[in-house]
């Protein structure tokens, strides 16, 4: 009990510039505060002491704003920092060295009993307002951006950002490919977000749309020219906005 104390002591030295020794950490981190309870109703819990357990819960949440189901099973060396709005639910698994930050939700997505919250590997870190919900698997070495929605598996050593989450480097190719589509069609993207907005997602989804036609088309053309069909050769024009002088907007065909 005495070594894994020291060890949640030290790794928020180690995480935390601003933990300046022990003392501190003990006497002013609710989330080492929030730990050391909820391992002591966790033993209750085992115990089959329910109540008692839960009732420790609630005591933990009063005084830290962070809540820990007794349930939860919780690795070595875990961290919280800052901690207020803290919620991890009863099924939910943690492994070693992980990082949370405050706002995080290990939350359920089913009122069915059984495993029904998320299982974290070593050495994952959950950005500060994240959302981790369902039965998910989140591999070691994970990272999940601030805000995040994850709502699938995340593999391991993946970063996961955005509403719902994808990993950083599929959302970056997505929107290479969507500028792509809209400088071709002439259409200038007045405000990329991950956040979920309406609109932004409905151009989104046109643009998906108009690339998804036109690589069909490509394909159809292809296999009629196969066929021995004989598909006329038609540049698609490119279309770019000018400016009269009366400042009127207009289109310009540029054709080969």
């Amino acid at each position: 009990m005495l070594q894994r104390l020291r060890e949640d002591i030290r790794c928020v030295m180690e995480r935390d510039p601003a933990a300046r020794n022990a003392f501190d950490v003990i006497t002013t981190y609710p989330g080492f505060h929030a730990l050391v309870l909820h391992r002591c109703a966790g033993l209750l819990w085992r115990w089959r002491l329910r109540w008692l357990a839960r009732v420790l819960g609630l005591i933990n949440r009063w005084l830290t704003g962070i809540e820990i189901h007794p349930g939860a099973r919780i690795g070595r060396r875990f961290f919280i920092d800052h901690g207020m709005g803290v919620v991890i639910g009863e099924t939910a698994d943690v492994g070693d060295d992980v990082t949370l930050y405050h706002g995080v939700t290990l939350g359920g997505t089913s009122w069915q009993s059984g495993k029904r919250h998320p299982t974290l590997g070593n050495d994952v870190v959950i950005g500060a307002g994240a959302k981790l919900l369902g039965p998910i698997r989140v591999g070691s070495g994970a990272r999940v951006g601030s805000n995040a929605v994850v709502l699938k598996d995340v593999p391991e050593g993946a970063t996961m950002v955005g509403i719902p989450a994808r990993q950083a480097g599929e959302i970056k190719q997505e929107r290479s490919r969507r500028e792509k589509v809209a400088q071709r069609i002439g259409f200038d993207a007045y405000g990329t977000t991950e956040m979920p907005d309406p609109v932004a997602q409905a151009v989104d989804a046109m643009l998906d749309h108009i690339h998804v036609t036109d690589r069909r088309i490509e394909e159809l053309c292809c296999a009629v020219k196969e066929l021995g069909g004989d598909v006329e050769q038609t540049c698609v024009p490119d279309l770019k906005v000018g400016t009269r002088e009366s400042g009127a907007g207009e289109y310009e065909d540029k054709r080969d």
